[in-house]
């Protein structure tokens, strides 16, 4: 044990601790289970590690410094974690220390500078000039390591040769350290990717800092300085050192942004400039970056009337200024942490810190000359006095959301506290900022009673500009426009329905058009509420409003009020003067004086809604004003709309405007008629007689008998078809989008390559395609001359064979294809050898077979005659002269004998002759073909040994049987024979057995022994169904509208960003094997589900060589990459890299390689400055970074499961070196003797075994605790992400490498140009959705996904223009949106849908955003019952919270009508639309309901007059069904199957999927929808809902559903169950008529769906022992007791409390609601006691109260026993058996008396059931709103106690058809196969046979 430096060798006392350090390699645990207190010693014992092999003394000497470091840092091991790695050290050094003797020397001090100096010599010296930086860094790092090593164990040893070479690499190392792209630093051997001239140009741009005064900071002493001395240095590499010298920026902060910077600007640069003349930096280059990066800050100067800081005096180096000024910003923002949400606070930042810089350069005291500037700023000050002090803020105010439990109201989010810097006021702040503005002002709503307030706090912080409040009356706030305009319209057609004629043209008549005139007065009155809404919902933001503002509200009030009043009154005035609407516009000008008062007003109401209508036509000139910033501009527009930051300008061009206007005109005009008369005339008539009928008897107490015109029918009949009128815009828009996104889609020439027929057909067009779209386009290919335009395109030809045959070798490798297959589809490089195009063998199969056959049954002797037959087809005749020309090259390069070779001349010079003479069919005999065909497929097919026979034969079958004098050729000997005759050797004797080793040979003989072989059409190659459909979506794609593809050079450069949290990144071998309680393991099920695939994977994987370990791995990626798993996505996004280094090497690559047959897929073969140039240009191109938010918990955690994610994620980092993994550090660090959490943005990559640390950037405070985890989680990464775009993919995500040769075209959309110079700020992408063959569940969410992906947002996009960001994977413009708040909003539960609102921000602040769909990105979904209702509750709650938002709102009154309608009813509005249609079925049913009980409906029904119009009253209800059922929303899937795969197909589609009960899920989701949209609006609880990705092969228990859907879809599936069965009891309505169940039997199906889907598409769910087992488990469930800490799966008490949640926070309005929607249920009880016979016909409102005593007696019944059994049940049994039995026989008694007495039968005992059982729930529900109250008074546990019984009779009844249908074996069989495909349901039965034998064979 080394003991010079003073310590003793220590005694180990305890046991290895670190439990995961037995279990994985020891050579880099310790390094990687660090401490995050001890983080510094990790570098150490990487060295250690690193040198183990070498010396393991030196490595024991690293540890044991190490350990020493350790507990100096923590002597008292309080740090986690310290105390267990210590021991381990303890345990492993003792080992050590006396396993290792030194090896070099004779002590440890000698022996470590001796392997200091050997290693210094071996690697450093030696290596410089050989080693790349990237393995230079690591050296260095040992190096370093290492003296610091001997330096702190034997301080007196170390000589002066040692201290020179230290001193060197301390001069040296700074030159290699890790890098992420560039190595900036780089040494004596400088990579390919520094000498690209654009990369040298931007660093000499950003290195340009001579003129700049000199900033002095105070350094820490190194080994060059003196150690008693510090002397100052100075720092001026480059701009971005100078501004971080100045500013206080990290270190790791500057170092990221400045490969940024220089990035940029050499891509910028680079595009479209001559590379043989580059020196410098265009200046074009940055003013443009400057121009983007800097828009947002010009636009906020502006908007404030602040002059800009971007200052260039007279005199100055413009372009280094312009530089400083970009630095500076990105420098703030690379450091902002979660401030980069508040785009607009970093500009004030911005803003302040530039006029710093201007006056440090330009102030009198330091000008431009080079002089020292003297700064007190240090490293992390802008962090601590800049960031931290606002973070802090944010930090408070998400602290008073409570977990997302508080209300919206009484916190400031992201936009708030943003949103203050769109004022003046933010200029309070200072600069520095002042810690005491009102800005960072809090008080703290709890504070101890000992605690006094300090002199800061004041009053909770208004929001600003708007409040988030829970209410409905969102909806008509942000659409109020939409709701005026359908209420008016319905007013109207009311009126002329109403009138005698019912004809529209009654609005000509003069009484009709004057009531009509009375809409007028309904749009004041709904002004009025506009107005009104707006002051009551703002009211919590008005003291952070301008006064301008308040003002505006007022004064919209005040003018409301004025016209509710006025028109009224005009209204009533005018009436006698009555006009018709001829005469009204023909007098208007002659007659105006005689115009009534009301004629006036209406004219002047309307002069607002002139001007706006004139400035809708005239888009500019709105677009125009409202951008403008001129004071008298925001004047005039200061009454249309509140002047802000953003929402300013969002019209569209003339052109879009029209076609959307044409879009809502056309369906507006259709829905308006349907309503008209479907929905409203029918209804008239029977209204009318309705109103007339006079009723005097009623059926139960009336308590309004005499209200006029019998207006509760009439309501009970108008209000489902008054809420379908408001409704059934959403069918329409269905109806219309699906119509014009067909025909869009059309015009697109989607679909157009849909079979492989079709494929085969035009596949000869498809290279020049390829060349035209995917290949650049360059100059000199244009006037060529014949000769050379055909070299020009079978150049194109091979370009496309290098990228068709890398799709078709990556499908291979994916398993897709067989090796056969792939054979068949390879299309070789045109070779000058063969004459004609060689196209791919699947196209060729079987003409040569025949052209054999045609050959030889040719009886004629006209060669032309023959030859033309086979010339009709062009493949044909490809394949003939193709399979000649490659045999005669074959055996040319096979047979060695020159003689040999001369006679295989003459023969194909006979050959030729014939031909030319053509006396081909005289000089060859066709009937010998057949023969020699045979031969030649044994001779491709045979082994090297017997091919000599074999071709002997066929050189004799030429001769001799095929042409007519072939002999001749054998018997004239020729110079070449003579040594062979005097040899006595055979002719073709000699062969080239060697060849057998040449790969491109052997592709030879294996594409011509396909095109004899394969006599089949190969009408099915590929068999596979993924593979067709990517082989043509392909080549569909070529022949549809793209940009144009640039240079790889001259692309947009991008970046790949993926959150990941904890999902599956690899599934272990365990994983896939576990079998579940049916025996299927994951395995297993994917085998089924995908047999070809596991047939592929297994004739892939036929190598005896594999390992079984090996073997494994391969099988684990395999299910892996058919599940939703980290490691897929990455593999799919790194095909971009691929992709991009074939493009590169195209362009590049000379003739000779491109048409040599070089294969893609061996890139790598190339020589090595090829491939350093390749890699060079893709990695300034392309960067993907995922950002792995936990992966340094991972990489610490004792978790099994963690340590393998962090496990596989670092082998996809070593996998993929250009892969970059992001993630959150968290590490103790003590502070005044405390301990402190810090957290860091850490990137790493992979380097030799473990990954490697490029760069470190603190945060202010945990980044994720302020917003939502999935976009914090983006947000910590995006700096480190590069280039000009940013494609979001999320980790469920696929891609494809025929899809990612398309991104350069892509990219190209955002610079291409458009009308009016609009560029896409986001780039919509469409998805393929490839978990569809899962499931039949999947398959359904599949299509659906998949018709919103395509069609869904092709419409949205254009011609409506409302299309936004859904998620990934949509690329945006980077710049654009890192200078306005990210890619997403992360404010807490609001901005639940984070994705959405991206598209919202962008467009508010005048992007514009496009979808694409011919480049398609792989998606999978959720493909179980249970994962797809909680995704569709998830997406229900973010529709929910974006009601309530600014976002929605801003866009809801900004945009013009016709878009506000598309956006309306594309987001919140069809979910609205779907809460809508369920409340329709209950206003219908409950106002049957009180028609039927009231007596009303049987009058109404008996009286003569009805039954006119019975038939219009039925019509109009029948229609209320249809759009129950919804059928209708299923059009667009249906329209996009067609269109891309054929209508007979779309057809067969829809069908199958009926019979696999979708109408029942889709059903079942549009409950999900209602439910939990509602409940976000009323009482908020929306949440974050993992889901989970894996395989559903499980069975969900009846208690995991129960808990799951018993509020969404049991409750109401009940209660709409009782609804009609009472309406059945009760009722007479349609009794007989034929439309009587097509109206009832939509609500059937409803509650059938409602009740039954979860346990039909359960596994296994009518399995009787698994039907068993749920009922065990769910009494269980239901008698377990809750308490704190028991979770809701173990305990109904538990769960209940959790159902409740949303009332415990929900305000005074929801709960009033809920107890007014309670009431509901009371009215059963009112109708039906007065239908009981023991009421004997009686009226009074005495039955009523008797039955509330009924009902008050069995209550207290209840609690008697429920009290009984609780305090007597135990210590005194007798007495409560006693009592029970006086219970029971005092019912018996009074039950008795009943029957006996008063009449009772047993229909009334049902009837009572029905009567009471609502009014219990009713007081159920009652009492939970009231649960504090009845929490006060005792009485909460008998609420419980009747929830608890109320919950086991709804377990019951839901619970007894499964029981039944489980009883029957054949229902059980027929539910898998509707659930699974059929491969899988036939492998289940075969596993269940197989599983039971196993069990019999063990017992």
């Amino acid at each position: 044990m080394a003991s010079s430096s003073g310590s003793r060798n220590p005694t180990m006392t305890r046991s290895l601790t670190i439990a995961d350090a037995q279990n994985e390699d020891s050579s880099s645990v310790d390094s990687e289970l660090v401490p995050s207190s001890l983080a510094a010693i990790a570098p150490v014992l990487r060295v250690a590690n690193a040198v183990q092999k070498e010396n393991p003394r030196v490595a024991y000497l690293c540890r044991f410094h190490a350990f020493e470091t350790a507990h100096r840092m923590d002597q008292t091991s309080t740090g986690r974690g310290v105390r267990q790695f210590k021991t381990y050290m303890l345990h492993r050094l003792e080992m050590e220390g006396e396993q290792t003797k030194p090896e070099l020397a004779n002590n440890d001090a000698r022996e470590i500078r001796k392997y200091y100096l050997d290693f210094c010599e071996t690697n450093i010296k030696q290596g410089e000039n050989t080693k790349h930086p990237e393995e230079m860094a690591k050296v260095y790092q040992i190096a370093t390591v290492l003296y610091d090593v001997m330096t702190t164990l034997f301080p007196l040893k170390v000589d002066n040769e040692t201290q020179r070479h230290a001193k060197e690499i301390e001069r040296k190392r700074e030159q290699y350290e890790h890098y992420n792209i560039l190595p900036l630093y780089a040494g004596m051997v400088k990579p390919a990717i520094m000498k690209l001239p654009e990369i040298e140009a931007a660093i000499g741009a950003i290195r340009n800092v001579d003129n700049l005064p000199m900033p002095r900071i105070q350094s820490a002493p190194t080994i060059n300085d003196n150690i008693d001395m510090q002397e100052e240095r100075i720092i001026k590499s480059d701009m971005l050192d100078w501004l971080s010298s100045v500013f206080g920026f990290q270190k790791g902060n500057v170092a990221n942004q400045r490969e940024h910077l220089i990035l940029l600007l050499a891509n910028i640069d680079v595009r479209n400039k001559d590379l043989k003349n580059y020196h410098q930096l265009d200046s074009g280059t940055v003013e443009h970056l400057m121009d983007r990066i800097f828009k947002n800050y010009r636009s906020w100067c502006n908007y404030l009337h602040r002059k800009s800081n971007l200052k260039f005096p007279p005199g100055s180096d413009r372009q280094q200024l312009q530089l400083l000024y970009i630095g500076l910003y990105l420098l703030i923002w690379g450091e902002a942490s979660n401030v980069r949400f508040m785009p607009e606070c970093i500009c004030y930042i911005f803003h302040n810190m530039a006029t710093e810089i201007h006056g440090i350069l330009y102030s009198n005291v330091h000008r431009v000359s080079g002089d020292v500037y003297g700064t007190t700023h240090g490293e992390e000050s802008f962090l601590r006095n800049v960031i931290s002090p606002i973070y802090q803020v944010l930090y408070k105010e998400a602290k008073r959301n409570k977990g997302g439990k508080a209300s919206h109201s009484a916190w400031r989010n992201y936009d708030d506290l943003n949103e203050y810097f769109w004022s003046d006021k933010c200029f309070r702040l200072k600069w520095p900022m002042d810690g005491k503005a009102d800005f960072f002002v809090h008080s703290d709503e709890i504070k101890s009673a000992h605690e006094r307030p300090k002199s800061a706090a004041g009053k909770r912080k208004p929001k600003t500009n708007f409040v988030e409040v829970r209410t409905f009356w969102h909806l008509y706030r942000s659409f109020d426009r939409m709701w005026i305009f359908l209420i008016l319209t319905f007013q109207a057609m009311l009126i002329i329905a109403w009138s005698s004629s019912g004809s529209p043209t009654a609005i000509f008549d003069k009484d009709v058009f004057e009531n009509v005139l009375s809409i007028f007065i309904t749009s004041a009155f709904l002004n009025l509420l506009q107005a009104t809404l707006d002051i009551i919902l703002s009211l919590n933001a008005w003291r952070s409003l301008k006064f301008t503002q308040v003002l505006r509200y007022l004064l919209k009030f005040a003018v409301a009020v004025v016209w509710a009043v006025v028109l009224p009154i005009g209204y009533s005035s005018s009436v006698q003067n009555r006009t018709g609407l001829v005469r009204f516009f023909s007098n208007w000008a002659g007659g105006w004086r005689d115009q009534s008062f009301y004629n006036y007003a209406v004219a002047i109401y309307l002069i607002p809604n002139i001007f706006a209508a004139l400035l809708f036509l005239l888009p500019p000139l709105r677009r125009t004003m409202e951008r403008s910033n001129l004071r008298i501009i925001v004047l005039v527009m200061w009454w249309a709309q509140p002047k802000l930051f953003i929402g300013r300008g969002m019209h569209e061009d003339m052109v879009s405007l029209l076609k959307y206007t044409l879009f809502w005109i056309l369906l507006l005009v259709s829905k308006l008629a349907f309503s008209y008369y479907v929905e409203i005339l029918p209804l008239v008539g029977p209204t009318k007689v309705i109103m007339g009928i006079k009723v005097h008897v009623y059926e139960w107490h009336e308590f309004f008998p005499n209200l006029p015109h019998n207006i509760g029918v009439v309501i009970a009949i108008w209000a489902p078809s008054v809420l379908v009128y408001f409704m059934d815009a959403q069918i329409w828009y269905a109806i219309f989008s699906t119509i014009f996104g067909g025909i869009h889609g059309a015009f697109s020439h989607l679909g157009e390559i849909r079979t492989l027929g079709m494929l085969r057909s035009r596949f000869e067009a498809v290279p020049a395609a390829f060349s035209d779209r995917l290949l650049p386009s360059s100059k000199e290919e244009f006037g060529r001359i014949d000769s050379e335009a055909d070299s020009s395109e079978r150049k194109h030809i091979a370009k496309f064979s290098q990228a068709w045959n890398g799709f078709i070798h990556s499908m291979r490798i994916e398993d897709l294809i067989s090796h056969r297959e792939r054979d068949l589809l390879l299309v070789p490089s045109s070779s000058s050898d063969i004459p004609v195009i060689q196209w791919p063998p699947f196209l060729l199969a079987s003409k040569i077979p025949i052209a054999l056959d045609m050959a030889k049954d040719f009886k004629g002797t006209d060669d032309a005659e023959l030859f033309s037959r086979i010339k009709t087809d062009d493949y044909m005749q490809s394949a003939v002269i193709e399979c000649y020309q490659t045999l005669r090259c074959i055996l040319e390069e096979l047979l060695r004998d020159p003689g040999d070779k001369a006679i295989i001349d003459q023969i194909c010079r006979e050959v030729s002759m014939s031909i030319r003479t053509q006396k081909f069919l005289t000089e060859f005999r066709m009937s010998g073909m057949p023969l020699l065909s045979d031969k030649l497929e044994k001779f491709l097919n045979l082994l090297e040994s017997q091919v000599i026979n074999v071709l002997q034969d066929i050189m004799e079958i030429i001769t001799q049987d095929v042409m007519t004098h072939g002999h001749a050729i054998l018997e004239n000997p020729s110079p070449h024979m003579d040594n062979q005759s005097d040899k006595k050797e055979q002719k073709f004797e000699k062969i080239n057995i060697h060849l057998a080793y040449d790969k491109s040979w052997r592709e030879k003989v294996v594409r011509l022994h396909l095109l004899f072989t394969v006599k089949e059409s190969a009408i099915n190659v590929p068999m596979n169904l993924e593979a067709r459909r990517r082989m043509t979506f392909f080549t569909n794609s070529l022949f549809m509208r793209m940009p144009y593809a640039p240079k790889v050079r001259n692309m947009l450069s991008f970046s790949v960003l993926t959150p990941y949290y904890k999902e599956d990144v690899l599934y272990s071998d365990d994983e896939l094997r576990r079998e579940n309680e049916d025996g299927i393991s994951i395995l297993f099920y994917l085998q089924k589900i995908y047999p070809d695939e596991w047939t592929n994977f297994q004739e892939r994987t036929n190598d005896p060589k594999l390992t079984d370990k090996k073997r494994n791995e391969l099988i684990c990626q395999w299910v892996s990459y058919r599940g939703q798993t980290l490691s897929r996505t990455v593999r799919g996004m790194m095909y971009y890299r691929q992709a991009l280094e074939l493009q590169c090497f195209l362009e590049d690559a000379g003739d000779r390689a491109i048409f040599g047959g070089y294969p893609p897929i061996d890139i790598n073969n190339v020589e090595k400055k090829v491939v350093d140039h390749l890699h060079a240009v893709v990695n300034i191109k392309f960067t993907y970074v995922v950002s792995c938010q936990v992966y340094g918990a991972q990489k610490k955690s004792s978790d099994t499961r963690d340590r393998s994610c962090y496990n596989n994620i670092l082998n996809l980092m070593l996998t993929y070196p250009s892969l970059r993994v992001a993630y959150i550090d968290e590490r103790d660090e003590t502070v005044n003797g405390k301990s402190e959490k810090f957290y860091y943005s850490v990137l790493v990559k992979g380097g030799d075994k473990l990954d490697e640390e490029v760069y470190r950037i603190k945060l202010p405070g945990p980044p994720t605790e302020i917003g939502e985890g999935k976009p914090e989680n983006q947000n910590h990464a995006i700096i480190f992400t590069r280039g000009e775009a940013l494609q979001t993919i999320d980790m469920n995500q696929d891609n494809y490498l025929e899809e990612a040769f398309k991104m350069r075209n892509v990219l190209e959309e955002f610079v291409k140009r458009r009308r009016k110079q609009r560029k896409p700020t986001i780039l919509g992408l469409r998805e393929h959705i490839f978990t569809g063959s899962v499931s039949s569940l999947a398959w359904f969410m599949s299509n659906q996904e998949t018709s919103f992906v395509t069609i869904g947002q092709r419409i949205l996009a254009n011609p409506l223009r409302v299309r936004f960001h859904y998620g990934h994977p949509d690329i945006f413009d980077r710049i654009f949106h890192l200078t306005r708040g990210g890619i997403s909003k992360a404010s807490k539960i609001i901005n639940l849908s984070e994705d959405i609102f991206s598209g919202f921000n962008s467009i508010l602040r005048q992007g514009y955003i496009t979808h694409h769909e011919y480049i398609q990105v792989g998606k999978g979904r959720d493909v179980g019952m249970n994962q797809i209702s909680l995704f569709e509750a998830k997406v229900a709650n973010g529709n929910g919270e974006q009601t309530l938002s600014r976002d929605v709102y801003r866009l809801g009154r900004r945009f013009d009508f016709y878009r506000m309608l598309s956006f309306y009813f594309t987001t919140v509005g069809f979910y609205f639309s779907s809460m809508i249609t369920v409340l329709t079925v209950y206003v219908f049913l409950y106002g049957r309901l009180y028609m039927v009980l009231s007596g009303l409906e049987r009058v109404i029904l008996d009286d003569p007059n009805i039954h006119l119009s019975k038939a219009a009253l039925e019509e109009a209800l029948a229609t209320q069904s249809v759009f129950q059922l919804g059928l209708l929303l299923v059009l667009p899937m249906v329209m996009e199957i067609g269109l891309e795969r054929g209508f007979r197909t779309a057809l067969g589609h829809f069908i199958i999927m009926q019979l696999q009960l979708a109408s029942v899920f889709f059903t079942f989701q549009l409950g999900t929808k209602a439910h939990y949209f509602g409940r976000t609006i009323l009482h908020g609880g929306s949440k974050y809902r993992a889901t989970g990705r894996g395989f559903v092969v499980f069975h969900a228990k009846f208690a995991d559903n129960y808990r799951l859907y018993s509020r969404s879809h049991f409750v109401k599936g009940l209660e709409l169950f009782i609804l009609l069965i009472v309406y059945e009891v009760y009722g007479e309505s349609y009794r007989g008529s034929k439309l009587y169940f097509f109206v009832t039997f939509s609500m059937w199906f409803l509650v059938a769906s409602w009740l039954f889907a979860p346990f039909v598409f359960n596994p296994s769910g009518f399995e009787w022992q698994k039907t068993v087992d749920d009922w065990t488990d769910w009494k269980r469930w239901m008698g377990n007791r809750g308490g704190i800490g028991i979770p809701p799966e173990k305990s109904w008490e538990s769960w209940w409390d959790g159902e409740q949640e949303h009332l415990k926070h929900t305000n005074i309005r929801g709960r009033v609601l809920e107890i007014v929607l309670a009431f509901r249920f009371l009215l059963y009880q009112y109708g039906i006691v007065y239908h009981l016979n023991i009421s004997h016909h009686i009226k009074s409102f005495l039955v009523y109260g008797l039955s509330w005593v009924v009902m008050a007696t069995v209550l207290v019944v209840l609690k008697m026993v429920s009290m009984g059994r609780r305090r007597f049940g135990t210590d005194f049994q007798l007495m409560f058996r006693i009592l029970k039995g006086l219970l029971f026989l005092g019912f018996v008694s009074v039950m008795t008396v009943l029957f006996v007495v008063c009449a009772l039968t047993i229909s009334d005992l049902f009837a009572a059931v029905l009567a009471f059982m609502p009014t219990g729930w009713a007081l159920l529900l009652i009492g939970q709103a009231f649960r504090p109250l009845f929490s006060r008074i005792g009485l909460w546990e008998s609420i419980k106690e009747l929830g608890r019984a109320y919950e086991y009779i709804m377990g019951l009844i839901i619970f007894m058809p499964i029981v039944i249908l489980s009883w029957f074996p054949f229902v059980s069989e027929f539910q898998t196969r509707l659930l699974f495909n059929q491969a899988f349901s036939r492998g289940l039965q075969i596993s269940k046979i197989l599983f039971g034998r196993k069990d019999a064979v063990s017992s």
